[in-house]
C-alpha cells in the first residue's frame, strides 16, 4: 500500500478528553463489520458496480481511443459538467499540474479546462477567448438533464455554429443510456448533432464516478496511466474482499473513527488538510462526496477542505483557539529533498542560516508534520494519511479509500449513501423559477 494511516493522535488515551475512548471506537468497529459484509454482498451480486471498477479493463481501450480523438489537433479541451461529473476528473488531472492554485495552467497543449460552475460572464468570456477551431468540448451528465450542463452545451454548440464549425469533430458526450419512458436531454441534443458518446454507468453515481470513464477520460487526455489508477483503487478495496476485520480495513477504521468522534465527542466538522498543491482538487472532491452522501435526516458531519501549508496561516488559529467541534485528517506526501535548494549565503542574508542547503520540500514536509503534532498536543483529534508518493496508483488508492470510508460511515449513521433528495428538490425549484414560476 502506498498510503499509511495512523489514528493514534485521535485516541483519548493519547490526546485527552477530546479523543475517542477505546471502548467507543471498538463498538463502532463492530458496527462497521455489517457495512463490510454488505459491500462484499453487493459486489458479488453486481448491485454496486463501483466495486467492480478496480478490476475492469474491458472499457479502457474505448476511453483511450476517445481521448486520442479529442486530442487530435486540439489546443484546448473543455469539460462541461458540474459536481461529481467534474470533480473526479479535476482531481486526477491535477496529478500533472494541469493547474496550480493561484498560478493557472502550467502545461503545453492540449490544455484542459473544467467548467463546473455556472457563471454567465465567465462562460461568455471563455467562448470568446478560446480558439474554437482547435477547441474540443466534452459534456458530462449522468441523467442527461443537468440544467447547468445543458445550458453550457447549448451555448457551446451555438458558438461553434456561428463560427461555421462542425460539432461532430468538436464535441463528445458522456451520459447514461436512455431509460424506457424517460428522456435524456443531453443525448437528444448531441445525437441531433451526430456527436459521439460514451455510456455513463447507470449504477455509478456522479460523486462516485472518478474511477469510471467520467474521471478517466480527462485523465487519459493528459497521458495519465488510467489502468494504474484502477490498480491503486484495487489496493484500497483488497482488505474488504479479503474479509479482513474492520480494524484492518483502513477505510472502515477511518469511518468508525469519524462517526465515533461525532457521536461521543460532538465532533461535527471533518477537516481534510492536504499538503500538496496536486491534492487541492481532491479536497474539494472529498467535500462533495462526504456532504452529499451523509447529510440526510439530520445526520452527518460538515466537511471542510484545507490546503497546507497555506491554510496553516488562515485556519489553524481557529482550529486551536476556537470551538472544539472538529476532527482532523492531515494528508501528507513525501516531499523531503524535493524542489529548489536554498542558497546558504542568501539564507544568511535573510536571517535564517539554518535554511541553507534545505529544499522547499523539506519545509513542506516539516510543516505537515508540525501541524498534525501541534493539533494533537493541543488535544485535537487528528488522523494522518501519509503517501510515499503521489502518482496514478496512490491517487487511485486514495480515491477508493474515501469512497469506501464514506459508504461505511453512511451505514454507521443510518443513511443511504447514494441518494441526494435535498439536491433534487433544489433542481426542481431552480427550473421552476427559470421558467417564471
Amino acid at each position: 500500500m502506498a498510503i499509511v494511516q495512523s489514528i493514534d493522535s485521535a485516541l483519548e488515551k493519547n490526546i485527552g478528553p477530546h479523543g475517542v475512548a477505546d471502548a467507543v471506537f471498538a463498538a463502532a468497529l463492530v458496527r462497521a463489520e455489517g457495512a463490510l459484509e454488505t459491500l462484499r454482498a453487493r459486489r458479488a451480486d453486481g448491485s454496486l458496480p463501483l466495486l467492480r471498477l478496480p478490476e475492469r479493463q474491458d472499457d479502457l481501450a474505448s476511453i483511450r481511443e476517445a481521448a486520442r480523438k479529442l486530442c487530435e489537433g486540439a489546443s484546448d479541451i473543455v469539460i462541461l459538467g458540474t459536481g461529481g461529473s467534474s470533480l473526479g476528473g479535476q482531481t486526477l488531472a491535477q496529478l500533472v499540474f494541469y493547474a496550480v492554485p493561484g498560478v493557472g495552467i502550467l502545461r503545453a497543449a492540449p490544455r484542459l479546462h473544467f467548467i463546473d460552475n455556472l457563471d454567465p460572464l465567465g462562460f461568455a468570456t471563455m467562448l470568446v477567448k478560446l480558439p474554437l477551431a482547435t477547441t474540443r468540448f466534452v459534456a458530462i451528465s449522468k441523467s442527461g438533464g443537468t440544467a447547468e450542463t445543458l445550458m453550457q452545451t447549448i451555448a457551446a454548440l451555438s458558438a461553434l455554429k456561428q463560427a461555421g464549425l462542425d460539432a461532430r469533430s468538436a464535441f463528445f458526450g458522456i451520459s447514461e443510456p436512455v431509460k424506457a419512458g424517460k428522456r435524456n436531454g443531453l443525448r437528444d441534443l448531441l445525437a441531433a448533432h451526430q456527436v459521439a458518446m460514451l455510456d455513463h454507468d447507470p449504477g455509478v453515481g456522479g460523486r462516485f464516478s472518478a474511477l469510471s470513464n467520467v474521471g478517466l477520460l480527462p485523465a487519459a487526455t493528459l497521458g495519465l496511466d488510467i489502468a494504474a489508477i484502477r490498480k491503486g483503487a484495487a489496493v484500497a478495496l483488497a482488505p474488504v474482499l479479503a474479509k479482513k476485520s474492520a480494524a484492518q480495513v483502513p477505510a472502515a477504521a477511518g469511518a468508525a473513527l469519524a462517526v465515533a468522534l461525532a457521536e461521543s465527542k460532538g465532533k461535527s466538522i471533518s477537516v481534510l488538510m492536504a499538503y500538496a498543491d496536486r491534492l487541492e482538487r481532491f479536497t474539494r472532491w472529498y467535500v462533495q462526496l462526504w456532504a452529499e452522501s451523509l447529510g440526510k435526516n439530520g445526520k452527518g458531519t460538515t466537511p471542510v477542505a484545507a490546503l497546507g501549508p497555506v491554510d496553516q496561516h488562515s485556519q489553524v488559529q481557529l482550529y486551536l483557539g476556537g470551538p472544539r467541534d472538529k476532527f482532523f485528517t492531515v494528508v501528507t506526501v513525501a516531499t523531503a529533498g524535493l524542489g529548489p535548494r536554498i542558497d546558504p549565503e542568501l539564507a544568511k542574508l535573510a536571517g535564517e542560516p539554518g535554511f541553507g542547503g534545505k529544499t522547499i520540500g523539506d519545509l513542506a514536509a516539516a510543516e505537515g508534520r508540525a501541524t498534525a503534532e501541534t493539533l494533537a498536543k493541543n488535544g485535537c483529534p487528528v488522523r494522518t494519511l501519509a503517501l510515499a508518493r503521489l502518482d496514478e496508483t496512490s491517487l487511485g488508492e486514495l480515491l477508493m479509500h474515501f469512497m469506501l470510508e464514506t459508504i461505511v460511515a453512511a451505514h454507521l449513521v443510518g443513511v443511504d449513501a447514494f441518494d441526494q433528495p435535498a439536491v433534487e428538490e433544489g433542481k426542481v425549484l431552480a427550473k421552476k423559477y427559470l421558467l417564471g414560476g
